[in-house]
């Protein structure tokens, strides 16, 4: 009965918000699944997260939830299919700062309004980041790298998962922070940088921590600073760019991160109902502990406006980032 109360408020709130007057009664229709997008290929940190969102939402909106993976341009695919989607609850999206934020400035062309045709729900995770890099190289700290780099310009050479992906970006944002030079190889995806940089063919890679960490562990590759404003549960030994001494670097933070958005005509009333169930999803402790094996930090936003005031300054934030860089997409 509590559940069925909570699922009918859910579908009054949507129909009620769409139409100021007369509610949508098939909004409240719990017989048919949710589909929640994920616009990246199955087995990732994004399909994982997408999987351990759908069940436990699942288990407190009372209905399936499917995962349907649309990978494919920059996550433009599984973004412009949400996009065009019916304004019923019925189709989410797991986005990401790519598909909000960054891509707005790196496609010339989008299939999409990130502002326009998406409307957010809620901040869910942010995926920490670890500058890594070969033994050999002769720097045991993120000053250490920057010295070498200062003194000899543009001899180092960092590996990203592509032109555009936040590997690069970040390194990007690294490089004007500190004012140092290093060349750019873009690899197809963070395994084959990383591949490179520990066969030594590469110097420094900016890699989300988790293909990165059994590298670390084993001695094969060295970190020197995590992304994050605070040191990572998993490798707290490991300092954050904050904290390495380096001029300017006092409150470096770089994620990328992800959040639930729902098709551009989704009620308010919806939109808020939708953030309050996420907030609750992402509280549970086995949700929490789950995220933490993979090396992913829970996040919420207090609103749906919360959450989109953070993509319009994280929209900025980039832009600024690709704009210095002169990123473009292959």
């Amino acid at each position: 009965m509590r559940r069925r109360r909570l699922l009918e408020g859910l579908g009054c709130a949507m129909g009620m918000a769409a139409t100021g007057t007369i509610p949508m009664r098939a909004l409240a229709q719990q017989d048919r699944p949710v589909t929640l997008v994920v616009p990246y290929a199955p087995g990732g940190t994004s399909d994982m997260l997408g999987r351990l969102l759908a069940q436990h939402l699942g288990t407190i909106l009372g209905r399936t939830v499917v995962v349907d993976n649309r990978p494919g341009a920059g996550t433009a695919v599984g973004a412009s299919y949400v996009a065009r989607a019916a304004p019923d609850g019925g189709t989410l999206l797991l986005a990401t700062s790519t598909t909000l934020a960054i891509n707005p400035s790196l496609y010339p062309k989008l299939t999409y309004d990130p502002v326009k045709d998406l409307a957010p729900i809620g901040l869910v995770a942010a995926v920490p980041f670890v500058v890594v890099v070969h033994p050999s190289l002769k720097a045991r700290t993120l000053a250490e790298l920057v010295a070498l780099a200062r003194a000899q310009p543009g001899a180092l050479i960092y590996g990203s998962a592509g032109n555009g992906s936040p590997q690069h970006l970040i390194a990007e944002m690294f490089k004007s922070t500190t004012g140092v030079q290093m060349r750019h190889v873009p690899y197809k995806g963070t395994a084959p940088a990383l591949t490179d940089l520990l066969g030594g063919q590469i110097n420094v890679v900016f890699s989300d921590v988790a293909p990165a960490l059994p590298h670390i562990r084993s001695g094969r590759l060295v970190a020197l600073a995590v992304t994050t404003a605070r040191r990572q549960p998993s490798v707290p030994e490991i300092p954050t760019i904050a904290e390495s001494g380096v001029s300017g670097t006092g409150d470096f933070e770089a994620v990328a991160w992800q959040g639930i958005v729902a098709p551009g005509a989704t009620p308010a009333g919806a939109a808020a109902e939708l953030n309050r169930q996420l907030a609750r999803v992402l509280s549970q402790p086995e949700v929490q502990a789950r995220l933490q094996e993979v090396n992913v930090e829970p996040r919420t936003s207090a609103s749906p406006e919360q959450f989109a005031a953070y993509i319009r300054s994280e929209t900025e934030r980039w832009s600024k980032v690709i704009k210095a860089s002169g990123a473009t997409v292959d």
